[in-house]
């Protein structure tokens, strides 16, 4: 009897089993969806803040396995219509420079509330779907400020921008800050060209500079560099690392690696957890959003008191010991 009640049991179990898809075949794990993502850039990506941002993503196409389009130079009139139309093919998320066409990225962005924004701005995020970030590299900028006070022969020192603009005034006046401590004899020369990308005119104010005593320049525009090297003296490149345009005058520059806020943002998104923030953090030293270009060539030239200056300053503001200050009101020449 017992023995038949067994094998009674054993059956039920194998009829169970198979009900509950057991036997069924192994099935094939999916493929994971790849994030898509969009760039609409208003100048050209050899602009370096479009180059910054262009660069991180090339580089999350290859490390994070990101699908990546662009389109550069849309300008200012066609912005808003540019970005509806990527924004209607439903990438996950869509980047750019903004600024000048901030009312524009926020109103499409406030169209589209399932696909995530991060912009350039000088503003706050927005529910639910627009975060904000910038360039940061005040820190790196007031390091390069250091150098070219201590490598000033005239104690004129220039520096040629684009807009007088709260993002660019912090950086120029960073630099300024450096150049002081370091040398408080030097005068620094300003001149705002009221363009994003210029370079001819950019290069025309350098030289105007250079003819008034200026022997030491800070290029925080393209085409500045340009200039320095026709006349063989020493310039500090901003944002991207410019050492190629000019290897024997770049000193160095402030970088702005966009890849930390970049990796964060697509993170968020393949993880279901994208809020609208400022994204600031990540575009500073100590995140490694921003950083000190490489010496190359300088590195043997750079006498190493200047460079044992830089180190420590350096460590101070990783450390938390020592902040720059951020200074957003227009520098004006001495």
């Amino acid at each position: 009897m017992k023995k038949g009640i067994t094998i009674l049991l054993f059956f039920m179990l194998v009829g169970l089993i198979v009900l509950n898809g057991c036997a069924k075949p192994e099935e094939k794990p999916t493929e994971e969806k790849k994030i898509k993502v969009v760039a609409v850039f208003a100048t050209p990506i050899e602009e370096p803040w479009d180059g910054c941002i262009h660069q991180a993503l090339l580089k999350a196409k290859d490390t994070l396995g990101i699908d990546y389009e662009w389109v550069e130079s849309v300008g200012y009139t066609d912005f808003e219509r540019v970005l509806r139309e990527y924004a209607d093919k439903k990438p996950d998320i869509i980047m750019g420079d903004a600024f000048g066409n901030e009312e524009a990225a926020r109103r499409v962005a406030k169209d589209y509330p399932d696909i995530a924004f991060a912009f350039g701005s000088g503003g706050g995020p927005a529910d639910p779907n627009f975060a904000v970030f910038d360039d940061w590299i005040h820190e790196p900028a007031y390091l390069c400020g250091l150098i070219a006070g201590k490598l000033t022969k005239t104690n004129v020192v220039g520096v040629v921008g684009g807009y007088p603009v709260p993002e660019v005034n912090r950086i120029v006046n960073a630099f300024i800050q450096g150049v002081k401590e370091a040398n408080k004899n030097a005068k620094v020369k300003v001149t705002f060209i009221g363009s994003w990308f210029d370079p001819p005119k950019a290069k025309e104010a350098a030289i105007a500079q250079i003819e008034a005593g200026a022997d030491v320049m800070f290029a925080e525009r393209y085409g500045v560099i340009d200039a320095c090297k026709e006349r063989n003296i020493p310039v500090f490149g901003s944002l991207l690392d410019q050492w190629e345009l000019a290897p024997d005058q770049v000193v160095t520059g402030p970088l702005w690696d966009m890849y930390p806020t970049v990796e964060y943002v697509i993170n968020q998104v393949k993880n279901g957890t994208f809020e609208a923030i400022d994204l600031k953090d990540f575009c500073m030293m100590a995140k490694g959003g921003a950083k000190l270009a490489p010496y190359h060539n300088w590195e043997t030239k750079l006498p190493q008191e200047i460079k044992d200056l830089v180190e420590e300053k350096k460590n101070a503001i990783l450390s938390g010991v020592f902040r720059v200050d951020v200074n957003e009101g227009v520098p004006v020449s001495d």
